[in-house]
């Protein structure tokens, strides 16, 4: 039998005799209790962008849900297999989050190759290829302006793409209630791997920008 990967391995020992020593108490209410997270994230797959590192949250504080570039696909009960918005669904219809946060990131690989669509795809299947066709639309309207560099098509996708999900998150009726009541957020995120930096969407203007330091 093989083993897991010995990284892993060191790891959960660091574990178990540091940070489950000192929260002990608490992943013993969250095995007897369950989870109540007040927040779903829905965030990249990319090892950079951790939403539990970036907010520096505890155990059963986030519910997350992770997948390429962080796209949530638009309300569709066709009886086909959907990952984000099964998550979505238990978040909003059981735990009963009160915020969702659609959070982006910096150099997305996910978003790179929507900008490359005449690449050859990465298996038969095209997986990838298929689920960034979600935003084919907008990557037509990016590239077709000779403008604008590659880099800033880029950063300029990964944000549109917050706003798209946000857009996409209220095609679902549950979410479009809920919000209509008052009990339930939205918000948009973008991380800066190499600074660090958070720049929240303004559902004001649209705008991302960097909160101030408190």
């Amino acid at each position: 039998m093989a083993n897991l990967p010995e990284r892993l391995l060191s790891g959960h020992r660091d574990f178990i005799t540091g940070r489950y020593v000192t929260e002990r108490d608490r992943f013993r209410s969250l095995a007897r209790e369950g989870q109540s997270p007040d927040t779903m994230v829905i965030a990249c797959c990319d090892s950079r962008s951790a939403p539990e590192v970036i907010f520096d949250a505890g155990p059963g504080e986030l519910f997350v849900v992770r997948n390429i570039a962080n796209l949530v696909p638009p309300y569709q009960p066709d009886g086909e297999f959907h990952g984000t918005s099964a998550a979505l669904e238990f978040a909003v219809q059981n735990l009963k989050v009160q915020n969702i946060v659609v959070m982006g990131h910096g150099r997305c690989g996910g978003i790179r190759a929507a900008l490359d669509p005449a690449a050859p795809p990465l298996s038969p299947g095209d997986f990838v290829g298929r689920w960034m066709s979600l935003v084919a639309p907008i990557v037509q309207t990016l590239c077709g302006n000779a403008l604008v560099t590659g880099s800033e098509r880029q950063t300029a996708l990964e944000r549109i793409c917050i706003r798209c999900s946000i857009a996409n998150l209220r095609t679902f009726p549950c979410v479009q209630e809920l919000e209509r009541q008052g009990t339930l957020s939205l918000h948009g995120a973008w991380f800066d791997i190499s600074s660090g930096d958070l720049w929240v969407l303004d559902p004001q203007t649209g705008d991302f920008e960097r909160p101030e330091s408190g």
